[in-house]
Parts: structure tokens; sequence; C-alpha cells
């Protein structure tokens, strides 16, 4: 009797014990990774906005669910873009309440992105911006601060950093082939924002001193800081000028910057300009064995010991690797990092971006000044 007992006893124990085991779907899972992922924008103010909402739309892992915007034209516009699922709310707050979004993505004037952070950091929910991080560097370092001790996942968006061009580009200097990196030169940027025709509401902040924190200098400075730091790291000086070429404009802020990045070893030299003749995307490197130039949709080798006639001034063109789905638009790479609890990597992590606008502090603090700034190589 007593061993019967004690049979029915284990038995009803065992089961009791499997009741309480997650299922085998459940191990080693979090709830995001058994549905898509609930995504919503704050901002449509950007124009860099529309090409979210497009990838937004088609990523299989992406559940739009809302949309923070309280200026009605550009919600018109919205609505005709989304599904009607979509629900859209004047203020971001409200919004964060009710809808209950995991990530955000930010598509608002820079001097906003430290709030807005605030606000999700206090949710747990994950969040990126579109570059640059900051407006300054205080505000920077307290969104990495905020990002770190809220557990949430903050990423910086740069356009060249879904490009094959870019990856290849930064592969082959790692792997040595022109040889250890002493320049690099940087010359991005347009015609300018009113030129090419940008939205009134985006144009409104851009040429705002205060919502942008300057003009070409932190619109297109930053892509220079972005691969100085992704391939030398943190420079020992900055020194640079600013410009208002389009005097008839009468803008409050600089169209055209030059910034010269110094290393024990090296330079970079940043061209941003809202002055080119034509639209600029490219970022040359040279090595003491060569060269790379990388462009959006095209890359360039160079070698020393060519002296021959080249295909292009440039060099010979290559083909560089096609980036997976995960790796080739900011939606697919966030959810990816998301969903699989994975770091954001350079150069869109929070840690980068930090000194990109502290690379960016000090180019103005010297434009203002005319002296180059010594930056904390301790940092």
């Amino acid at each position: 009797m007593k061993s019967a007992l004690r049979t029915r006893f284990f038995q009803f124990s065992a089961v009791f014990v499997l009741l309480l085991l997650p299922s085998r779907a459940q191990v080693g899972q979090s709830p995001a990774q058994n549905r898509k992922i609930r995504c919503a924008v704050i901002g449509l103010n950007h124009d860099h906005v529309w090409e979210l909402l497009g990838y937004l739309q088609e990523e299989p892992e992406s559940d739009l669910v809302a949309i923070a915007e309280g200026n009605k034209e550009l919600v018109e516009k919205a609505k005709s873009k989304v599904r009607a699922t979509v629900r859209f709310y004047s203020d971001y707050i409200p919004m964060l309440e009710e809808a209950k979004p995991e990530v955000v993505f930010v598509t608002t004037s820079n001097d906003r992105h430290l709030a807005i952070l605030r606000e999700c950091a206090r949710r747990r929910i994950h969040y990126s911006t579109e570059k640059p991080m900051a407006t300054n560097g205080a505000d920077a370092r307290e969104m990495e601060h905020l990002a770190d001790r809220a557990g949430i996942k903050l990423m910086v968006n740069y356009w060249n950093a879904w490009t094959a061009p870019s990856h290849d580009l930064v592969r082959r200097v790692r792997a040595g082939a022109i040889g250890p990196v002493a320049k690099i030169i940087v010359q991005y940027g347009h015609q300018g924002p009113k030129e090419i025709g940008v939205s009134k509401q985006f144009a409104d902040w851009l040429y705002d001193p205060a919502k942008n924190g300057g003009g070409a200098i932190m619109d297109f400075g930053c892509y220079g800081a972005e691969w100085a730091l992704w391939l030398k790291g943190r420079p020992s000086r900055v020194y640079a000028t600013t410009r208002r070429l389009k005097t008839a404009q009468h803008n409050q802020v600089d169209d055209d910057a030059t910034l010269v990045l110094d290393y024990p070893d090296a330079t970079v030299i940043v061209e941003p300009s809202w002055d080119w003749p034509y639209g600029m995307d490219r970022v040359y490197v040279f090595g003491s064995q060569g060269s790379l130039l990388a462009t959006r949709n095209e890359l360039f080798i160079r070698t020393a010991s060519d002296q021959t006639a080249l295909p292009t001034p440039d060099g010979e063109r290559l083909s560089p690797t096609p980036l997976p789905h995960q790796a080739s638009n900011p939606i697919a790479y966030f959810l990816d990092r998301i969903r699989n609890d994975q770091p954001v990597e350079d150069p869109l992590s929070a840690r980068l971006n930090v000194e990109v606008v502290e690379i960016l502090d000090a180019a103005r603090e010297s434009a203002r000044t005319g002296q180059a700034q010594v930056m904390d190589t301790a940092h």
C-alpha cells in the first residue's frame, strides 16, 4: 500500500512540475519572438520618415500600430500611406500610454530627441532616431545613460549604414587592403535643402539653429564624424570653419563647413555642404598601399603599385558583397537586434554617436573662436 501511494505521489509531482515548466516554444524566447513587434513613429516633419514608413509597411517583423504628429497636413499624407488600422495621436505621450509600442522611430527636429527618449526610457521602449543623436554632447550623453539604465536599445540611423559599398570599404580597410590609414576625406551634401525641395515642415527646423544645432555642419558633418570614428576612433584635436555662402537667403545657420580632425598618425578632412553643385556622397580612404572610394552605390580601389592607365580616375570598380535583409535597412536591422537581443553595432551605436556629437560640439566651438579644440582622448 505504501509503495502504491509513493508511486502515485511521484507521478503527481512529475505532472505538476511539467505543468510549471515552459513549453519548448517558450524556452529561450522573449514574448516578441512569437509575434510581430509593435512599432510606432514619433514626428512626421523629417522627410526621411516617408522612406521609413515604407519599410515599416513591408517588414514582416513589424506591426506599425501608431503615429504621433500634430500637423494635420502631414497626418493626412501619412494616412494615405499606411494601413487603416494605424492609430494617430496629436501628442506622443498619450500614444506611448495607449498604443503601447515596443519600439519607436523618432523623426523630429534634433532638439526633441532627449525629451522623447526620457519618456520611452520610463516605459522601457526601444528607441531609434535619425542622425545626429542630439544637438549637443550633454544631451547625447544623457540619452546614452538613460537607455543604459532602462535596459533599452538605442540606435542612430545613417543612410550609409545600409549600403554595401560602406561595409565593404570598412572590411577591406580592416583587412589591410590599403595599409595603415593616413588620410580620410569625406564629402557629403547637396545643393541645399531649399534647392532640392524639402518640405516646408522639414526646412522650418533645418534652418533653425536651436532645433537643428547648426546647418550643414550638423546635417552632413555628422557623417564625417561617423566615418572618422568608425575607421580611426576618437581624434585628438578638431579645427573647423563655417560659411554662409548664400547671403541672399539670410539663413541663420551655416551652409558650408570644413572640419579637420587630427590623429597621431592620420588626418580626417570633412567637407559638409549645402553648396555642392550636385549631390555628394563620397568617402575617400588613403593608406600607404593605395586608396578606397565609396559612394552610395559604388566602390573603387586604386593601388600604389598600379601606375598604368586605369579604367576610371578613381581606380578599379569593385563589386561589393550584397547585404543580407536584416542589414539592408534601419527597420529590419533594429527589429532583428531587438528580437534576438543583440547589441546595436557601430556606426549606429549610442557610444559612437555620443562621440559624433562631441566632435560636432568641438567643431562649432572651433568655428566660433577660430581656435582648434583639444579632445579628451581618455574618453
